[in-house]
């Protein structure tokens, strides 16, 4: 599942190659950050003052308004300082999918990029909120309506790794515990999971708060394929037979300044360890995909189609 792209075999990258090694389920893996990172100087005040200054667990900057919520500082120069580094991150992570992966960027929606400060590992959190739990995401920026979630990570601890563990794709999980979860199929058809009237009243609605300056209501967006994938997220975090089972069980150890991306609607994951690190959340257009039947929506339906 790990398929990894050191400086040489990035030189030797062949259209297509690695946008479909993430449709198939890898986790693409960069022992070198490929990306540009801050300075030194402006590393160390994200790890050293951020976390004195967070209302919330992370820091984003949230592109659709162009500001950073829940920074608690009336500092000016601080606020402004933050901005520049988290749109830089965001303008060079974005540069790089887009000359690496070029098919998956047409008409994509660039979302948060955020800085994660606090260790993952002992939080104590309930299950929805832990990271520490294997999960698949949904509705990680508002409803998908089955458009891929795909996110690039970049570690800049300098002094420890970030571990994850992963029990295999979506379509494996789902033909093992998808009837555990009572996810239902009962609705074949090709517009199975398709929005409805009160679906897209609600889309509109949302979007004219998000444009009107409130983009924490984004995640309140649904649709019927994505409160299916919510309802699995829960039931992976809800679950300790789940968690505990082995099947399909592997750990990942990411060093300082590497880096990964991965379609986390696909790859079940969970964040065991780590501090400090950088997450650019996008979502890919379904259109964009080569092997549109591995996306879960199309999982979903052709379960529903053979049931």
């Amino acid at each position: 599942m790990l398929d990894t792209y050191d400086n040489a075999r990035l030189k030797l990258l062949k259209p297509d190659e690695l946008s479909d090694s993430l449709e198939r389920g890898s986790v693409v893996f960069f022992p070198e950050s490929p990306v540009q990172l801050p300075s030194e100087e402006d590393l160390s005040f994200l790890r050293q003052e951020l976390p004195k200054l967070l209302k919330l667990k992370n820091i984003s900057y949230h592109p659709e308004v162009g500001r950073i919520p829940g920074l608690d500082s009336d500092d000016v120069e601080l606020v402004e300082r933050v901005n520049r580094i988290l749109v830089t991150v965001s303008d060079n992570i974005t540069n790089f999918i887009q000359k690496s992966a070029p098919r998956l960027t047409d008409n994509w929606t660039i979302g948060t990029c955020s800085f994660r400060p606090i260790e993952e590992k002992g939080r104590n959190l309930k299950p929805h909120a832990s990271n520490e739990l294997v999960h698949i995401d949904a509705g990680a920026y508002g409803a998908t309506n089955g458009d891929r979630i795909l996110r690039f990570f970049i570690n800049v601890n300098p002094l420890a790794d970030r571990v994850w563990a992963t029990k295999g794709s979506f379509s494996d999980l789902y033909a093992i515990y998808g009837k555990q979860a009572n996810l239902g199929s009962s609705k074949a058809g090709h517009r199975y999971l398709s929005k409805g009237p009160l679906d897209h009243i609600r889309t509109r609605l949302i979007n004219f708060l998000v444009k009107a300056g409130l983009p924490a209501v984004k995640v309140l967006d649904s649709s019927p394929y994505d409160r299916v994938m919510r309802k699995f997220h829960n039931f992976m975090k809800d679950t300790p037979s789940f968690q505990r089972d082995q099947q399909g069980y592997e750990e990942y150890r990411f060093p300082p300044f590497s880096a990964w991306m991965v379609f986390t609607d696909t790859v079940s994951h969970a964040s065991l360890s780590g501090q400090y690190a950088f997450v650019l959340t996008s979502i890919v257009r379904l259109e964009n995909c080569r092997i549109p039947e591995l996306a879960p929506i199309n999982v979903l339906r052709q379960a529903a189609i053979a049931n």
